[in-house]
């Protein structure tokens, strides 16, 4: 009897062990997360699919798999893995987010403002949905829309130098230079390398005939970034009213 007891507790000790000695979903998501914040996408696409296929309803590791193959311009893969995270859990938050990002990338607007709406409905306070909702809208030339979203982004992070210089540039599309230009200064005032907002605001002062300041901001951005085309165009264009 005593043997048989010593037996049984030898072989649940040994079924423990090969327990722990078994690679888990999580080991193989972190580690997945760490190829990604290496810039090594597609093995971090590797990683991922391991975690998955030990756990089929991993929400984090189909988002964060969507995320690597965004990365890599995969935007179809991206949208299939976000789709089975909200799939899993339709109040992801994240899923909607990543999800509306990848199909603007693929120029599918009216379907990424759909998913930016679901977004910022699970979540009011998040400032990146509202950018980039509002960028969308831009895309769409949507202006006054933009502007309404850019405005709540800044509403709740006064610090968005992003936000800041996406609502200058819908202002310049109505032509409201001095409110483009206030804007500006608030992202440069935030990020003084900000290449595009100096673009943004030179342009703002061309809208003003203000030629010289102009040529003086995208000079700016230009120093920041010597290939940004956009602004050597821009710079040039000015050179030929003066």
């Amino acid at each position: 009897m005593k043997a048989s007891l010593n037996k049984f507790i030898l072989i649940l000790l040994v079924a423990a062990c090969s327990s722990c000695s078994k690679p888990s979903a999580k080991k193989f998501f972190n580690a997945g997360c760490n190829k990604y914040a290496s810039g090594d996408f597609v093995g971090a696409i590797a990683e991922y699919d391991k975690a998955i296929l030990i756990d089929p309803n991993y929400i984090k590791a189909y988002n964060n798999r969507g995320m690597a193959k965004d990365a890599i311009k995969d935007e179809d893969g991206a949208i299939a893995d976000y789709t089975k995270a909200i799939k899993l859990n339709p109040q992801y938050q994240f899923g909607y987010y990543n999800r509306g990002n990848a199909e603007a990338h693929l120029q599918d607007f009216a379907k990424a403002v759909l998913d930016y709406d679901r977004a910022v409905e699970l979540n009011p306070h998040d400032s990146a949905a509202y950018l980039n909702r509002g960028n969308t809208k831009y895309r769409l030339n949507n202006y006054t829309r933009a502007i309404a979203d850019f405005d709540k982004a800044i509403e709740i992070n006064p610090r968005y130098d992003k936000a800041y210089n996406s609502r200058a540039a819908a202002k310049n599309n109505i032509n409201d230079f001095n409110g483009a230009i206030f804007d500006c200064n608030k992202a440069i005032e935030v990020n003084p390398h900000y290449a595009e907002a100096y673009n943004n605001r030179g342009t703002a002062k061309r809208g003003l005939k203000y030629y010289d300041d102009a040529m003086a901001d995208y000079s700016k951005a230009i120093e920041i970034n010597p290939h940004y085309t956009n602004a050597i165009y821009n710079r040039a264009e000015v050179q030929s009213l003066k």
